[in-house]
């Protein structure tokens, strides 16, 4: 039997938590899913060994203690259609009915290949971070740590936490841009000290700006990256690289719903208006799925979608000074972190771009669009559904983004064949 909210939420992040709490307090019943068995998205993902931060540990007191909210964990979305979603949840098909939605979709890491970039022993920055939380063995690991952006020194904190001897971290970002931006965080007291309290965390690890690496060494397993530094080339023996290059919003669920997206250079993201309403009726989206912004604008804009979408209209407004101010960080991040143009060159012919059905890039670079190369490749047809590939080829300028089919995650086929969701929803 379906379930119907006052307000349904997908993404249980910073941006989510705070929507639901906002509903919630004007009595509206709430529920709050994601694909995660505990709340906190990436940036508050659990930690098996260490405590969660004091304002992720208070943001889910508050939400846990609300009686007006229902929490779904481990429930996935697998297709939508207006007033509903189908879902997938401990193995069982759902449906989810909504008078509001909001969607604090997130961001996942992009990723750009390299020689090496799919030797075991290679992760996403973001990716070390959290098998480092789940548990993975990182202790005594030799680690390096490069890419751009912010993310490297909390994934490198993280890494040194849980026992890794981190050997560097490489910055691609020159030192001039660095410095413009250090320069201009007293706009922004928290992110400063925040910043402090990670390198000092740190303390000992190198940290080299306009640095990247070229490519990752091994046979069965990575032992040694070669890192260009300004000029110089060197080679570093290691045990695991982090390697990541930002983040990329989440707009799949928003596209299938027929949300208006914003272009961008490379990746889109969902349109909003001043209070995190979609151009669809009913839906709204917040945090990183409207742009990277990090969790101080997550929390913001999730508390601004959650009180539009029950009417609370002056408590939404009551946040909008806080949201522009929050913004103005997140265009400081893509403009002084923009990739340097030789990231995007280091690519051969025959360095695998779609890791799921091993797709060379010689092997891309003559189709005219993303479908073509899908039918004759099977390029982004793998486990990821063209999640890394499809944002990797976009930032490479080779394909522009595709159209979207359901599902949105790939689910059972018991699922697929809902016969409630189906026989509403006849496509």
């Amino acid at each position: 039997m379906a379930e119907r909210y006052d307000v349904l939420i997908v993404g249980a992040g910073p941006a989510g938590l705070a929507a639901a709490q906002a509903a919630a307090s004007h009595g509206a019943r709430v529920g709050l899913i994601d694909a995660q068995a505990t709340k906190g998205g990436q940036v508050w993902r659990h930690d098996v060994r260490h405590s969660a931060p004091r304002m992720a540990a208070a943001a889910f007191r508050n939400v846990g203690n609300d009686a007006n909210i229902e929490w779904l964990a481990q429930t996935q979305v697998v297709s939508a259609a207006h007033g509903e979603l189908l879902v997938e949840r401990t193995g069982r098909s759902q449906t989810l009915r909504y008078g509001s939605l909001v969607l604090a979709t997130g961001a996942r890491e992009l990723l750009l290949p390299f020689p090496g970039w799919t030797l075991p022993g290679v992760s996403g920055a973001g990716g070390a971070q959290a098998l480092a939380k789940q548990g993975w063995p990182f202790a005594g690991k030799r680690i390096v740590v490069a890419g751009s952006g912010p993310l490297l020194l909390a994934a490198a904190a993280t890494l040194r936490k849980h026992g890794a001897t981190v050997l560097g971290i490489y910055e691609q970002a020159s030192a001039q841009r660095l410095g413009a931006f250090a320069s201009r965080l007293w706009r922004w007291p928290a992110k400063a000290a925040q910043a402090v309290a990670l390198r000092a965390s740190l303390a000992g690890v190198p940290y080299r700006a306009d640095a990247f690496v070229r490519a990752a060494h091994g046979d069965s397993m990575l032992h040694s990256v070669e890192v260009q530094i300004g000029k110089n080339i060197r080679t570093v023996d290691c045990d695991h690289l982090a390697v990541g290059y930002g983040l990329v919003a989440n707009v799949e669920l928003a596209q299938l719903l027929g949300c208006k997206l914003d272009e961008g250079e490379r990746h889109p993201r969902v349109a909003v208006d001043e209070d995190q309403r979609t151009d669809v009726a009913n839906i709204y989206a917040a945090g990183e799925t409207c742009g990277i912004g990090g969790r101080d604008v997550a929390r913001i804009e999730g508390a601004i979608a959650g009180y539009a979408a029950i009417g609370a209209t002056q408590a939404a407004q009551s946040l909008q000074s806080a949201r522009r101010h929050a913004r103005h960080f997140s265009a400081l991040l893509e403009k002084h972190f923009a990739l340097d143009v030789r990231i995007r060159e280091l690519v051969t012919t025959d360095t695998l771009v779609c890791r799921c059905e091993e797709v060379t890039f010689s092997a891309l670079r003559d189709f005219a669009d993303a479908r073509a190369a899908k039918l004759q490749t099977r390029c982004g047809m793998g486990a990821c559904q063209g999640r890394i590939c499809g944002a990797a080829l976009a930032e490479l300028g080779l394909f522009p983004r595709g159209g979207l089919r359901p599902p949105v995650f790939p689910a059972r086929l018991a699922t697929l064949a809902d016969d409630e969701f189906a026989t509403s929803h006849p496509h």
